[in-house]
């Protein structure tokens, strides 16, 4: 059933679109038909809140989403800004004909493999055309754009979509030989040194057995000491 006043501002694209229940790639949920009108209600950075005809809301890659016009476009007028697609076919001829001048020059041997590699470093480009289809990359937004020759609309992003992407990271001047190490940034702990390893530990000497006393010699009766040999008295002996 669709809320009252629902005006839909995007469309689904025509394969359908993965969806989320927050702006956490971890989060899924139901995916969205193709082609399903939906109202976009939030943007964080690369991810769009849409929210269904029925009330029923999710994130998705808002970049992928297929934008409704407000008016019909008039017949015979002149292309808007944002849907000719000849300034992107006139980045794309600049890219390809930079990337064939640096081929030229290494082909005749005006430049080695690491200057050739230097010169095309970051140079993306993407072109497929068949019959009056035609599919464009756009590098500066990282997404592929279809085309009929009257209209440019986003085809597919490339990447997943990012709520805050970091700032990429410079790597400082390595220090001078004989300068201190730069100090660690602000809120960040400097580095300890692994502790050191303790010295092994000496086994403790082994215990000899103590000797075992020495045995007493028997005892003997001397007869020269003048006792007698003790013997048992017999009754008969006691009564005489």
């Amino acid at each position: 059933m669709s809320s009252p006043g629902f005006r839909p501002t995007h469309v689904v694209p025509r394969d359908g679109m993965p969806a989320w229940e927050a702006p956490d790639p971890a989060r899924p949920t139901v995916s969205l038909d193709p082609l399903l009108p939906v109202r976009l209600t939030d943007r964080r950075g690369d991810w769009g809140r849409v929210e269904c005809a029925n009330g029923w809301s999710a994130w998705v890659d808002g970049r992928a989403l297929v934008a409704v016009p407000d008016d019909p476009p008039t017949t015979g007028g002149p292309l808007d800004t944002s849907a000719d697609p000849r300034p992107l076919l006139t980045r794309a001829e600049q890219a390809l004909a930079g990337y064939r001048s640096a081929v030229e020059d290494l082909v005749t041997g005006a430049l080695d493999g690491e200057t050739f590699q230097h010169r095309t470093q970051g140079l993306r480009l993407g072109v497929v055309a068949d019959g009056t289809s035609l599919w464009l990359y756009d590098p500066e937004r990282t997404r592929w754009l279809y085309t009929d020759g009257r209209s440019l609309a986003t085809y597919a992003p490339d990447d997943t979509p990012a709520t805050n992407p970091a700032p990429p990271h410079t790597p400082g001047p390595a220090p001078a030989p004989g300068e201190p190490p730069p100090a660690p940034a602000p809120g960040l702990p400097p580095a300890e040194a692994p502790p050191a390893e303790a010295p092994p530990a000496e086994a403790p000497p082994a215990t000899r057995p103590a000797p075992a006393p020495a045995e007493a010699p028997p005892t003997t009766v001397d007869p020269g000491s003048g006792y007698a040999p003790t013997r048992i008295v017999t009754p008969e002996e006691k009564r005489g």
